[in-house]
């Protein structure tokens, strides 16, 4: 619960501190002297968006801390630790706003977000307002409130994400549907262009091979021409060739006076220039002895070539690479081939989805069902106490007649009230005054309250609209569920007043030229007063004082 907060240059507060008890605490003051402040200040602790006048005049900043016991909260205990977050049995949020509009959070003196803010404040504190009457006009909270009083949050969550992944997948199949037709004729072009090129059968590096042996086949005649020439001048028997020049070279070396270095190395180099010459004509005889000047091979090759090039010239590819286009083009074949697929598994998995949505929203549907009756028939006695004697509530849920999941279940959910014996109930905004809408809007927060597990409960002057035994009731209502945990209640009601375990009243100070607002914890005899000014206003009597003691003492 809440055991201390502190205000610092927060609005028209210059410093604040209160500790906070457990049981009930009422906050009075006259209007205008700032009641709601110290929940504004703990709304923004927790969270709530900053604003730059939310800062005091002549102040640089705002700040904020509240300091809850959670030593018995194991949720709050393990979202804490999971985050690296836990220290001992107390959390304490802080924020600081800034002039220039700046706004830090901090847990246990870490900067944290406003969504782990919002998350863990969420776990300890649960705030009434006085305008939520207001939203009971709508749907939406009608649906919301039903499944908090039937507890089905996680199951509601669960309907919801089978709904957006079906959702995400009818788009896509959608999509998928009005390309098909374009899919169709693009994979009738790639299997044409893929087949033929399958037919050509073409390998890796194919076309520099043929192209090779094409300029070899073609130069035939010249190669054996010329190639023969080579052999007459290296080895031919008519004392011309090199070979014999070279014989007839080293014999007339070897005439000269021996050991001489100069010709020793030249007898060496035309030895060698003999066996490279006798290698050559080896290798030139192997080539004459294996060359195959073969016209069909020729004619073959000219005509495989001419094929690669007309296809190549069709895809607008060089040659070299209509093997890498053959591979994109089937590669893109596959692809659209399996968009049929696609559509298949999308079909299949909404069908499964639509199968889970089923099952998951008749269960969510029971639940609703039988805390629809609970929750009518608990709302309407709440309401027949606080000043509605005749009221009936009804949570009234209608199957919707659309055979696809819907965000939130197969129901519509709607509110309707009954004011006047024999009147059938009808919506709220046909039926309900404002007066009405709010002692209803308080019944349902009073029954959600009595529920909640959340251990500090506060409510926002949500008693507007009632007076006299209603707001009596009210009051006793708020002390037995402040008995049991923590209740934090801004009034104007004495009635509500005097039920309070705890009394801070609101008021403000004037000082030289500024204004600022302080609350202060009433001993007994200042809370007969604060009462007896509730009752009576600027003339307060005897009397008044002693209808605000009797009423305390009433209370105790």
């Amino acid at each position: 619960m809440l055991i201390h907060l502190s205000i610092s240059n927060f609005a028209i507060v210059d410093t604040l501190e209160l500790d906070i008890p457990s049981g009930m605490t009422v906050i009075t003051g006259e209007t205008g002297a700032g009641k709601s402040i110290m929940l504004d200040a703990l709304g923004l602790a927790l969270g709530d968006r900053a604003e730059v006048d939310m800062v005091r005049a002549g102040a640089d900043k705002a700040e904020v801390i509240a300091t809850f016991d959670i030593q018995h909260l194991a949720d709050a205990q393990k979202w804490l630790a999971d985050h690296d977050l836990l220290i001992g049995n107390e959390c304490i949020f802080r924020r600081v706003v800034t002039r220039e509009g700046r706004s830090r959070g901090y847990i246990n003196g870490t900067p944290s977000t406003l969504q782990q803010l919002r998350i863990l404040g969420d776990m300890l504190i649960d705030i009434h307002s006085q305008h939520e009457h207001q939203s009971l006009l709508k749907k939406d909270t009608h649906r919301k409130l039903l499944d908090a009083f039937a507890e089905t949050s996680a199951l509601n969550e669960n309907v919801n994400q089978i709904y957006q992944r079906w959702k995400q997948c009818n788009t896509k199949l959608n999509i998928l549907s009005q390309q098909h037709d374009e899919v169709a004729d693009k994979v009738q072009l790639l299997s044409y262009q893929v087949h033929e090129l399958q037919l050509l059968d073409l390998n890796e590096g194919e076309v520099e091979t043929l192209e090779q042996e094409q300029k070899v086949l073609a130069n035939a005649e010249s190669s054996m021409h010329y190639c023969q020439q080579a052999l007459t001048l290296c080895s031919d028997s008519d004392n011309s060739s090199i070979l014999h020049h070279l014989n007839i070279t080293q014999h007339a070396l070897n005439k000269i006076q021996p050991d001489n270095p100069f010709i020793n190395d030249a007898l060496q180099l035309l030895a060698s220039a003999q066996i490279q010459v006798e290698e050559a004509v080896a290798e030139l005889n192997r080539f004459t002895d294996h060359f195959d000047a073969d016209p069909e091979r020729l004619q073959e090759i000219e005509q495989r070539l001419s094929a690669i090039y007309d296809l190549a010239r069709k895809h607008r590819v060089s040659p070299e690479e209509l093997y890498m286009k053959q591979q994109a083009l089937e590669k893109s074949l596959q692809a659209l081939e399996s968009s049929d697929d696609s559509l298949e598994a999308l079909t299949h998995e909404i069908a499964q989805l639509e199968k889970d949505y089923v099952s998951k929203a008749k269960k969510l549907s029971k639940h609703r069902e039988k805390s629809a009756k609970t929750l009518s028939q608990t709302v309407s006695e709440q309401i027949q106490q606080i000043g509605m004697p005749n009221g009936y509530f009804q949570v009234q849920l209608t199957h919707l007649p659309t055979q696809t999941p819907e965000p939130f279940g197969m129901e519509d959910i709607e509110f309707l009230v009954s004011t006047n014996p024999g009147q059938p109930a009808k919506p709220l905004q046909k039926v309900a005054s404002g007066g009405e809408l709010s002692r209803i809007s308080l019944a349902i927060q009073v029954i959600a309250a009595q529920l909640s597990t959340t251990p500090t409960l506060v409510f926002d002057e949500v008693d507007v609209g009632i007076s006299g035994g209603v707001a009596e009731t009210v009051g006793q209502l708020l002390r037995k569920i402040g008995s049991k945990g923590q209740v934090l209640c801004v009034t104007h009601l004495p009635q509500v007043a005097s039920q309070g375990h705890q009394h801070f009243f609101a008021h403000k100070q004037v000082k030289a030229d500024s204004t600022q607002t302080n609350i202060t914890t009433l001993n007994p005899e200042e809370k007969v007063a604060e009462i007896a000014r509730l009752l009576g206003g600027l003339n307060i009597t005897e009397h008044t004082l002693a209808h605000a003691k009797e009423m305390i003492t009433a209370v105790e």
